[in-house]
């Protein structure tokens, strides 16, 4: 996680530029839909802020996290609001967020640590809270263009989840990258509510057709997403 930090911290700037404009209005929708009026929402791994200024301005409290300290000046600069400097494995509320957007940020956590984060994510979220991730879509992991991904497919995310009987999979969807020449990469975003799961829900559905969101519970048809949805860019 260090060699990613040092990445961002040496490109934090050229990588706001590069990401400040991109349109994620319908990952905002996926997410949002799910929340309560003027929720709060904790923003982890917050990058130059452009997620927190949305939510902000749509009336939402925001609380903003980044591991690199880079980032928090801009993020900060942007929103005009405090920015907390802590690691993943390091946040330590407890029930204190209707909504944590993990956007292209959790991908960076190793596998074996990922749990920890997972952990310390359910803790921070109220009962009935929603978490969006979005990871890259495959299975690799390991360093890439100078820092740490770990990967995610459907299956390897339902297999993540599957230890926490508080966090049920609600949906997922694959979307392709906004960037132009880069739209064959493909990106796996999920919805998790914190809530004991149901027998129902406890039982695992796909669909099995390529390119269908898979669920832990069929999303009804306001809820479906196509597959070329767009997503953050993250090289």
């Amino acid at each position: 996680m260090d060699k990613t930090l040092d990445y961002y911290n040496q490109t934090a700037h050229a990588y706001a530029a590069d990401t400040l404009n991109a349109d994620v209005s319908k990952l905002y929708e996926f997410f949002l839909s799910r929340l309560p009026a003027h929720a709060t929402i904790l923003d982890l791994g917050c990058g130059s802020g452009r997620d927190s200024l949305h939510f902000l301005r749509e009336g939402y409290r925001v609380q903003s996290i980044d591991g690199s300290p880079e980032f928090c000046k801009l993020a900060s600069q942007l929103t005009g609001r405090p920015v907390l400097c802590r690691t993943f494995e390091d946040i330590d509320f407890t029930e204190e967020f209707d909504g944590i957007w993990a956007c292209a940020s959790i991908l960076h956590v190793p596998s074996t640590r990922l749990p920890l984060v997972l952990e310390n994510i359910s803790r921070a979220l109220k009962k009935g809270g929603h978490l969006y991730a979005s990871f890259k879509y495959g299975t690799f992991e390991g360093d890439r263009n100078g820092r740490y991904f770990t990967d995610m497919t459907e299956e390897l995310f339902e297999k993540l989840l599957a230890p926490f009987n508080e966090l049920t999979i609600i949906e997922t969807m694959v979307t392709a990258d906004v960037r132009v020449g880069r739209e064959d990469e493909k990106w796996l975003n999920g919805v998790v509510r914190k809530g004991r799961k149901t027998p129902i829900e406890s039982t695992r559905r796909k669909t099995g057709e390529q390119g269908v969101p898979r669920n832990s519970i069929r999303p009804s048809t306001r809820h479906q997403r196509s597959l070329d949805r767009q997503i953050q860019p993250e090289n």
